[in-house]
C-alpha cells in the first residue's frame, strides 16, 4: 500500500525527465537551409572538392615558373687509376704513371625556364581554371539541391504535425460522442449498434492518430540527421515565417541561369582548351637552361665557376603519327560536352514550365479546399441538427464528420504544397537560396 502512495510521484518525476531529455527547437526555414548549406556532410563534401580543384589549378600555374635543381656528390673512389696528359709534359707517344685517385666531389646548379611547348602551358592552366569554375558551380548546384531537400522535409513535416493535430482534435470529439452514445444505449435510448458504430470510428481515428504520430517521427529524424542535430531534437516549424518570406518574394523571375548549367558551360571550356593541348604535341619544346658546376678530384683536376647557359630543344618524332588520335580524343570530349549542355537546357526549360504549372494549380486548389471545408462545417452542423432532431442516422452523423476532417486535412496539406511548389519555383530558376539572402559561398 506504501507502494501505491509514492507510484504518481513516480509517474511525474519520469514523465519530467523524459520532458527534458527531449529539446524542442523552433526553425525557421532560412535557418534550416543555412545549417544544411554550410553544416551537412553533402556540403562539406563539396566545399573540399572546390578547394581541392583550386589546390590543382595552382599547381598547375606553377609551372609558369623555373625550375632550379641542385645536386651534389662526394664519393670515395677505391684505388681508381686516373690516365691524363694534362701537364705532363710528354708526348702523345709518352705514357706517364697512372695517378692515384681517391676522392671525387661534383656540384651542380641547373636552372630550366620554359619559353614554347606548343602553347600547351598556357592552355593547360586554362582549362585547370574553367574545372576549378565548373566544380564552384556545381557546389552551388548542390547546395541548392539541399536547400530543396530541405524545403520538402519541411513541407511534408508540417503536414504531418498539422494531420496530427487535426485527428487528435478529432478524436477527442469521437471520444466523447462514444461517451455520449454509450450513456444513451445505459438509458435505451439508443441501439447496441449505433454505438459500436460510434466506437468503430474511434478506433479508425486511434489508428490514423498513431499512424501520424509515427510520420511526424520519421520525417523529424531525417530532418534532424541532415542538420547535424543531437537525434532527441524535436523540430517545431515556424510556418508564419515562411509565409511572410512568401508574401515578400511573390514574383519569381525565371529567365536566371542556373549553376548546374554554368557548370557544364565551363567544363565545355576546359574541354575546347583540352583540344589545343592535344595539338600542342605537334610542336617542339624550347626551354632556357642555365647552371654552375663545381668539380674536384683529388690530386687530378679542380673545375669550379663553371658557368653555362644555353637553349634546350626536345621533339617527338613519334608525335607526329601519334598526336592525331589525342586530337580526336579532345574533340570528342567536346562533342560530348555541347550534347550534355543541350539536354540539360531543354530540360530546364520542361522543369520551369512544369513548376509554374503545378504552382498555378496549388493555388486554384487551395480556393476549392478553402470553399470545402466552409461547406462541410456547415453540413455537419445541418446532419448534427437533424440528428439531435431524430432526421437522420448515426451513419449521416459519422460520414458528415469524417467529410469534415477530410477537408480540414486537405486544406492543411494543400497549404503546405503552395509553399513547396513555390520553392520548387524557385529552385528551378536557380534562385532558392539568393530568395533567402544567403551567401552560396
Amino acid at each position: 500500500m506504501k507502494i501505491n502512495k509514492y507510484i504518481p510521484i513516480i509517474l511525474f518525476l519520469v514523465g519530467i525527465v523524459m520532458g527534458h531529455s527531449q529539446e524542442r527547437k523552433v526553425l525557421s526555414l532560412k535557418e534550416a537551409i543555412s545549417i544544411a548549406t554550410t553544416k551537412s556532410n553533402e556540403a562539406t563534401l563539396f566545399n573540399l572538392k572546390v578547394n581541392t580543384s583550386k589546390l590543382e589549378m595552382e599547381t598547375m600555374k606553377n609551372n609558369q615558373y623555373p625550375s632550379v635543381k641542385l645536386s651534389g656528390q662526394f664519393l670515395q673512389l677505391t684505388n681508381a687509376n686516373v690516365d691524363s696528359n694534362l701537364n705532363s709534359g710528354s708526348t702523345s707517344t709518352e705514357k706517364s704513371d697512372p695517378i692515384k685517385v681517391s676522392q671525387l666531389f661534383l656540384g651542380q646548379a641547373n636552372v630550366s625556364m620554359p619559353i614554347f611547348n606548343g602553347f600547351k602551358l598556357k592552355n593547360s592552366i586554362l582549362a585547370s581554371e574553367n574545372v576549378y569554375k565548373s566544380e564552384t558551380f556545381s557546389a552551388t548546384h548542390t547546395k541548392e539541391q539541399l536547400a530543396i531537400h530541405v524545403v520538402e522535409l519541411f513541407a511534408k513535416l508540417y503536414q504531418a504535425q498539422e494531420m496530427a493535430a487535426l485527428i487528435t482534435e478529432n478524436l477527442k470529439s469521437a471520444q466523447q460522442r462514444t461517451k455520449d452514445f454509450s450513456a444513451m444505449v445505459d438509458n435505451g435510448l439508443m441501439a447496441r449498434n449505433d454505438l459500436l458504430k460510434a466506437q468503430l470510428q474511434e478506433s479508425n481515428i486511434q489508428l490514423s492518430l498513431e499512424s501520424a504520430h509515427k510520420n511526424v517521427n520519421v520525417i523529424n529524424y531525417q530532418m534532424v540527421t541532415l542538420l547535424q542535430l543531437p537525434e532527441n531534437t524535436k523540430i517545431e516549424i515556424d510556418i508564419e515565417t515562411i509565409k511572410n518570406d512568401m508574401a515578400k518574394n511573390q514574383n519569381v523571375v525565371l529567365n536566371g541561369q542556373r549553376s548546374d548549367l554554368e557548370a557544364l558551360n565551363f567544363k565545355q571550356k576546359a574541354s575546347e582548351a583540352g583540344i589545343q593541348i592535344a595539338k600542342s604535341g605537334y610542336y617542339p619544346s624550347l626551354a632556357l637552361v642555365g647552371g654552375y658546376i663545381a668539380f674536384d678530384l683529388k690530386d687530378v683536376m679542380s673545375v669550379s665557376n663553371a658557368m653555362n647557359v644555353g637553349i634546350g630543344l626536345s621533339y617527338d618524332l613519334a608525335s607526329i603519327f601519334k598526336n592525331g588520335k589525342e586530337v580526336k580524343l579532345a574533340k570528342s570530349k567536346v562533342e560530348q560536352t555541347k550534347a550534355a549542355v543541350a539536354i540539360l537546357t531543354d530540360k530546364i526549360k520542361e522543369e520551369t514550365q512544369e513548376a509554374q504549372e503545378n504552382y498555378n494549380l496549388c493555388l486554384k486548389q487551395n480556393i476549392v479546399y478553402t470553399k470545402a471545408v466552409e461547406q462541410a462545417t456547415e453540413n455537419y452542423r445541418i446532419v448534427k441538427d437533424k440528428y439531435d432532431n431524430s432526421l437522420s442516422t448515426t451513419n449521416d452523423l459519422l460520414e458528415a464528420d469524417v467529410q469534415q476532417l477530410q477537408t480540414k486535412i486537405n486544406l492543411a496539406l494543400s497549404q503546405a504544397d503552395i509553399a513547396l511548389k513555390y520553392y520548387q519555383l524557385q529552385f528551378v530558376a536557380g534562385k532558392l537560396i539568393n530568395s533567402f539572402n544567403l551567401s552560396q559561398n
